[in-house]
């Protein structure tokens, strides 16, 4: 046996151990939050609902994330509330309600969760769940936009682009586009780069 194989052999072995260790680590972490979320413990419920959902440490069950989800959402658990928001907004684990959605998302936007502010408002500039509305659409995209959330800066400046909701305005929307841009959405430098070379 060649000394390559032999490392190779090695460090294979030593991948393998720390992976099992991993998964009894998971496992034990998995039952120790859910004994936790069972005796009432919210920030246990939320960890629980969020194992679930995303399948860590656990098979992915969006149904069983729904209920944990619930009890910490409703108790002001702004990851929860996020995630509850998502998975009515997808028909995840519980059966597709915008409505529902935008109830969840505006409580983790209350909270100041750019993401529940940037897809609350995509709710509202499209009319799904909620009455469409340009203005309350904008905004919740400029309060995810001044946390720098990329997508929303890109967002505010089709808006202003398309004169929806506001005057249009293409020099405004080319400088959202730069800043939706310089946070890394590609979307947002194609556009700054399409009214670049207008």
């Amino acid at each position: 046996m060649t000394l390559l194989n032999t490392a190779l052999i090695r460090k294979t072995t030593l991948l393998l151990v720390a992976a099992m260790l991993s998964v009894s680590a998971m496992a034990v972490d998995f039952n120790q939050v859910q004994r936790e979320a069972n005796q009432g413990v919210i920030e246990a419920q939320a960890a629980l609902g969020s194992m679930y959902f995303l399948g860590q440490g656990v098979r992915q069950d969006y149904s069983k994330a729904a209920p944990w989800l619930e009890k910490a959402a409703s108790q002001g658990v702004v990851e929860a509330q996020y995630l509850l928001g998502t998975m009515y907004a997808e028909g995840e684990g519980v059966r597709q309600d915008y409505a529902k959605a935008a109830e969840w998302y505006e409580k983790a936007a209350n909270q100041g969760e750019d993401a529940a502010q940037y897809l609350l408002g995509q709710l509202y500039n499209n009319g799904l769940g909620v009455r469409q509305n340009y203005a309350t659409a904008k905004k919740w995209h400029e309060k995810a936009a001044s946390q720098g959330n990329a997508r929303s800066q890109a967002r505010l400046g089709a808006m202003y682009y398309e004169g929806r909701g506001v005057r249009q305005d293409y020099v405004v929307a080319k400088e959202w586009f730069g800043k939706s841009c310089d946070n890394g959405d590609q979307k947002g430098c194609d556009l700054y780069k399409y009214l670049n070379q207008r």
